[in-house]
């Protein structure tokens, strides 16, 4: 089993440190947060860092994933692909898509796996819609819609709702459809001022032919909303991100298939471990990563314009 080490354990950091450690994996951590580093410790009988140097120098890692603020990405994931790591980086790779061109580039050179936490990718219910799509029993997919709404939490500050959250569906629309969008127009706004960015948004993706996905992600709805509705030839297929409910809808009626529930993310850690030990490739590589980012920066100028942006990327 490698060993990995998490660099940041707040919110969605901690999730990490649990599924490694039952998987056997986790071998480290580094947080600025004293207490944090002290409670983890007890907990997991690892050490704790309040330096990313000093962790790396003083651990035998393999790899490590990185849970830190978006805007911290780049430099952290820098650092550790020089050193010759394996790096997972949480969602969005990095806050501008010129950073991460440079990893892509970077962890080439060095030969080190890179892939991005885009977890709905390893979601059970996603990945039986990916397999009923490909045995054609519904047609081709024609329209995706999305919502990908809840409160603001107060635990993100550095970029908005589309950099946060939204990236999980733009990822999901492409790894759909199995292509990149042609066309993004967007509307977004701000009533919110405790965070960089916008709060609210809508983004279409035009896709070639007729396909389309429309993505709608707010922090502004008290109840927690992850949904998707997939419009195909001969039928919908609806999705309930949150409980991996998947109900298809055609002319022979309604199926709900049953299955056991999952977490995604231990399946996508999994992954990880599973491309660490066989030096295979990632389901999710840098440069889904930096292509999920500039269909953002191109969203964001799209707002700003009030014009569709075409994309070619």
């Amino acid at each position: 089993m490698p060993s990995i080490g998490v660099v940041g354990v707040g919110g969605w950091g901690k999730n990490h440190l649990r599924v490694l450690d039952d998987l056997g994996a986790l071998s480290c951590f580094c947080d600025i947060d004293e207490t944090k580093i002290k409670m983890f410790e007890e907990r997991y009988q690892v050490k704790g860092y309040n330096n990313l140097d000093d962790m790396l120098k003083s651990e035998k890692l393999d790899a490590v994933t990185i849970c830190t603020p978006s805007s911290t990405h780049y430099e952290i994931a820098e650092k550790t692909i020089k050193f010759g790591l394996d790096t997972f980086v949480e969602k969005p790779l990095t806050y501008k898509s010129i950073e991460g061109e440079k990893l892509v580039k970077l962890a080439k050179e060095k030969n080190v796996i890179l892939t991005v936490g885009f977890i709905e990718r390893f979601n059970p219910a996603i990945i039986e819609l990916k397999n009923l799509l490909r045995s054609k029993k519904l047609g081709e997919p024609l329209l995706l819609e999305f919502h990908r709404e809840n409160v603001w939490t107060g635990k993100v500050k550095d970029v908005g709702v589309i950099m946060d959250t939204a990236v999980h569906d733009i990822d999901t629309a492409r790894w759909i459809f199995e292509e990149e969008p042609k066309i993004t127009y967007a509307r977004t706004g701000k009533v919110l001022n405790e965070h960089e960015g916008p709060d609210f948004a809508t983004i279409t993706l035009g896709f070639s032919g007729q396909k389309t996905a429309f993505i709608v992600a707010n922090w502004l709805t008290p109840k927690k909303i992850r949904e998707l509705e997939v419009v195909c030839i001969k039928g919908i297929i609806t999705i309930d991100f949150i409980t991996q409910e998947l109900r298809i809808d055609s002319d022979e009626g309604t199926i709900i298939p049953r299955r056991k529930w999952e977490e995604p993310l231990l399946i996508e850690l999994k992954d990880f471990i599973k491309c660490i030990k066989e030096r295979s490739e990632p389901l999710i590589k840098g440069l889904d990563g930096v292509n999920v980012t500039k269909i953002v920066e191109a969203s964001m100028i799209s707002h700003e314009t009030g014009s569709p942006i075409y994309l070619s990327l």
